[in-house]
């Protein structure tokens, strides 16, 4: 609980940290474009006096000072015409493949739509001569305000893929434990499992009891259970397997160990069908799921076991009328640590989960469920071809 509470605060801060960066960089952008802006607009004021000037010099005119500012624009595009709309002159236009007058003629629309103007007035008689300037934002200004964008979203990818590593680190972490602990598991049960059959070999030497043989049962039991807990952590090998026969086998155990008040309801085609599976875990999932169901009914009830061939699927439902999980809760149950039960590490439906997801690219999932009606587990597996 302590690690996923800092987990948990390491995202929130990696979060905040993100939104904080985000925040200032347009606020700074922001303001940097606005001081752009209007510095080119001074600019473009100063061009149109010194081409008013130009127009108008007389002997008194200083014409370079005149041509240095007007050659001195090196990145705002500009387009000067007359009132007859006719182009005059133009500067920092890029044209690329397109038509050079068509081309003009977009660039001169946009920038009337923008309001980016500057009417010359010169005089004369009739008092309607004049020129238009005409201008858009520069490249360093329109990079200037799609760069924080740029940023904001190198900043959320960033925090992606921190929280994706953290993650993965937090899953490998887990997997490590859960590895850690069913091999421990089944190391400590392989020496009392090794004094069981030696215990019962001996009762059968000396005694002719029919309960040794179910003794020896038990420890059979007992001795594939640590065989599951060893496999866990390794990739083990799916090979072809009956599944009614994998699932009559589970039921028939469940069942003589079950209250004699639950029902059991078992819909099984009477054939063959096949799906690749490492029949000492799969069976376990199985198992874990029809134990879950018989203790959710309180040792009352009805519990239902399904077998269907689905297309290329194989599909298993295991369901119960015990008390139901609510529907918030249905993708938790998976996780470890979930549990309703006074005992237990809550590890069961989350090592049943990477059984069939990881070791067998199948599906394991609440299909239906409601408080106080029942819960149906479903598993989907590709079959055998």
């Amino acid at each position: 609980m302590a690690k996923g509470w800092e987990f948990k605060k390491v995202r929130t801060l990696l979060i905040v940290m993100a939104v904080v960066i985000a925040v200032l960089s347009l606020v700074i952008s922001q303001k940097l474009t606005r001081d752009l802006s209007c510095e080119e607009l001074s600019k473009m004021e100063l061009f149109a006096q010194a081409y008013h000037s130009f127009n108008e010099a007389d002997e008194n005119t200083n014409l370079s000072l005149v041509l240095a500012v007007i050659s001195g624009n090196k990145t705002i595009p500009v387009i000067v015409v007359d009132q007859n709309d006719e182009i005059l002159s133009y500067q920092n236009i890029e044209f690329g493949k397109s038509d050079t007058t068509d081309c003009l003629r977009r660039h001169l629309t946009h920038m009337r739509q923008a309001g980016n103007s500057i009417k010359i007035w010169f005089d004369d008689e009739n008092h309607d001569c004049y020129n238009e300037v005409c201008f858009e934002e520069s490249l360093l200004l329109n990079r200037l305000t799609v760069y924080p964008y740029i940023q904001i979203s190198v900043v959320v990818l960033f925090v992606l893929l921190a929280i994706f590593a953290l993650l993965s680190f937090k899953k490998t972490e887990q997997n490590r434990v859960w590895v850690g602990l069913s091999k421990e598991t089944a190391h400590q049960l392989g020496t009392p499992i090794s004094s069981l059959m030696a215990w019962a070999e001996l009762l059968k030497d000396k005694y002719d009891d029919p309960l040794i043989a179910e003794m020896e049962k038990d420890v059979d039991r007992l001795q594939m259970v640590a065989e599951r807990f060893s496999k866990i952590g390794s990739m083990p090998e799916p090979q072809p397997y009956d599944m009614t026969a994998l699932l009559q086998s589970v039921i028939d155990y469940t069942r003589r160990r079950s209250p004699q008040t639950v029902k059991f309801v078992c819909d099984i085609p009477e054939g063959p069908v096949l799906a690749p599976v490492n029949q000492a875990l799969f069976g376990w999932v199985v198992e874990n799921l029809c134990k879950n169901a018989v203790d959710a009914m309180d040792g009352h009830g009805t519990l239902t076991l399904r077998l269907m061939l689905e297309g290329d699927d194989v599909a298993i439902e295991v369901s119960d009328t015990g008390k139901g999980i609510a529907k918030g809760n249905w993708k938790s149950v998976f996780e470890p640590g979930y549990t309703t039960k006074k005992r237990g590490w809550g590890l069961g439906l989350s090592l049943a989960r990477r059984i069939v997801c990881e070791y067998h690219k199948g599906r394991i999932f609440v299909l239906h469920s409601e408080p106080g009606v029942g819960t149906v587990f479903r598993i989907e597996l590709p079959c055998s071809k």
